[in-house]
């Protein structure tokens, strides 16, 4: 099968601006004014553009795909041919995004990512919407078909064995397939109707998105902001003295920047989220979102790494908590295709619990926070960033700006509470079905990974932690969020305690697995094998 006819003027023109921009552009500022060398820039950029929408004819007549029941084969190549088989079986996730031209024209982009790849696997750009939601309802039904047929054959196995070991029979003969494995094997395959989106778990309402969008302030924005700033200050050549009403002028235009960058920060929110909507398909979660780039993706939950509540200090304030899932070989917001970003962006924290055990069911935990020395080291911590932005303020008092840089002393007593709450949001808990991390003070991450689903358990210890014998625990699964150092830590353990959580997880996780009939008695690993 082909791409849509019409996604060659729209790539084509989404690339020809960029190339005669940049020629049309540089030419200009090189011709200095000559009216020749204006005009062969010109000309350059007409051949730019019509070599562009020649590549992208090419491109269309040289690239193929087929679904078939294993797998999605694309051909593609304009100057080399490059054929790709993707098995069903690493389909992670199938992202269908639809930008406002492409929705104005019924085209849409397909993604379709697989575990542990660094980029894109496969990407349609353009098809039908049609033939997006029909690739995405056949892979999802494909790959469980798939996954229920193994799951049979296993059962069959066990029961044959069973069945063996009471009557003293060895072997026999094998039992038949079922139902589902034999649909797959013999090619009978129906899909699932695209019009049937299957049980509504979450709906994000108009006043719940305005709620996100101004609760989800990341000060990390302003980021932007302090890079901006390095640039004007030096530009001042001299040290300026400010008067009082000046310094209050200051004081106002931060604040009022600061609120600008909260707005912005909102309405981005309330763009990226706009109509979310929340679904299970069969064994999959189903997301749509997004007001001018409309997103619909799934979460396959079969390859569920682990779930996180993640809460800032306003949601906190107001009860409110937001769901984030884990593919393998993704986190929420790394894949190419952006992700799901949230199973539930924002919802009464009560409520949020209740999907999170839906998902991956998992008991009540009580954490155990880090040893009281943790906390004096948290407050030496951040006392010593205090005196810093006190060093700094001085400088620029000093060199650019005239302001009472000794008022920001004023923020060193508050190492004591920020320690004090930096403490108090960090724990584990391990069960024999799941770990349970925590930590965070802005933004508070509760992770919850089922054990099976474990791949290794790293403790590591910095310098600064080796003065304090402080370990952190970290459990990795095959999502990225572990490797990105972002996962599931159980962070400044008391050294013993490390050890003993360390080896209690990878008992645990052998036994789940089945590599274990029961967890051994001390002793043990510290790294584990397990699950997909």
């Amino acid at each position: 099968m082909r791409l849509h006819p019409l996604s060659v003027p729209l790539r084509a023109v989404s690339r020809a601006i960029g190339f005669a921009w940049a020629f049309l552009v540089g030419g200009v500022a090189l011709s200095r004014g000559d009216p020749v060398l204006t005009g062969g820039a010109v000309v350059v950029a007409v051949l730019a553009v019509l070599a562009v929408v020649g590549y992208e004819v090419a491109y269309f007549r040289r690239f193929d795909y087929e679904l078939t029941e294993d797998s999605l084969d694309i051909a593609s190549g304009v100057f080399s041919r490059r054929e790709r088989e993707i098995p069903l079986r690493r389909v992670q996730n199938v992202d269908v995004t639809r930008s406002l031209v492409a929705r104005l024209l019924g085209l849409a982009e397909v993604d379709v990512e697989t575990a542990g790849g660094g980029s894109t696997e496969a990407n349609l750009r353009f098809v039908s919407r049609e033939e997006a939601a029909r690739l995405q309802e056949e892979v999802r039904e494909r790959r469980g078909a798939r996954e229920r047929g193994r799951t049979d054959r296993a059962d069959a196995t066990d029961s044959e064995a069973g069945d063996a070991a009471a009557t003293g029979v060895e072997g026999g003969e094998p039992a038949a397939a079922g139902g589902t494995d034999a649909e797959a094997s013999t090619g009978e395959f129906e899909p699932t109707p695209v019009g049937e989106r299957g049980e509504l778990l979450f709906e994000l309402s108009d006043r719940d998105l305005l709620l996100y969008g101004l609760l989800s302030f990341d000060p990390r924005l302003l980021s932007g902001v302090v890079a901006f700033a390095t640039f004007v200050v030096p530009s001042l050549g001299q040290r300026v003295d400010v008067p009082n009403v000046g310094l209050a002028v200051i004081a106002a235009g931060v604040l009022v920047l600061g609120l600008g960058v909260w707005l912005v920060s909102a309405v981005v929110r309330v763009v990226q989220f706009y109509g979310f909507r929340l679904r299970r398909v069969g064994d999959d979660l189903r997301y749509e979102r997004g007001l001018f780039e409309r997103k619909d993706g799934t979460i396959p939950l079969s390859k569920l790494q682990t779930v996180s509540v993640e809460e800032n200090v306003l949601m906190r304030r107001y009860g409110f908590a937001s769901l984030a899932v884990e593919t393998a070989g993704y986190a929420p917001g790394q894949s190419p295709s952006g992700g799901s970003e949230a199973a539930i962006p924002l919802a009464p924290r009560a409520d949020v619990f209740t999907l999170a055990r839906d998902v991956e069911p998992f008991d009540e935990y009580d954490l155990s926070r880090p040893p009281e020395r943790a906390r004096k080291r948290y407050v030496r911590r951040y006392a010593l960033a205090a005196l810093t932005v006190v060093a700094a303020g001085f400088l620029v008092s000093r060199f650019v700006v005239s302001f009472p840089w000794y008022a920001l002393v004023a923020l060193v007593p508050l190492a004591v509470p920020a320690a004090a709450r930096a403490h108090a949001n960090r724990g584990v808990h391990a069960d024999g079905d799941h770990v349970v991390t925590q930590k965070g003070w802005w933004r508070r991450r509760t992770t919850v990974v089922p054990n099976h689903r474990v791949q290794t358990v790293i403790r590591s210890q910095t310098v600064f932690q080796q003065r304090w014998d402080l370990t952190s625990v970290v459990v990795d699964t095959a999502g990225s969020r572990s490797i990105s150092g972002s996962g599931a830590v159980a962070v400044d353990r008391d050294g013993s305690e490390a050890d003993e959580l360390a080896d209690t997880v990878v008992d645990r996780t052998l036994v789940t697995v089945g590599v274990r009939e029961t967890p051994e008695t001390g002793g043990g690993q510290s790294s584990a094998a397990a699950g997909d």
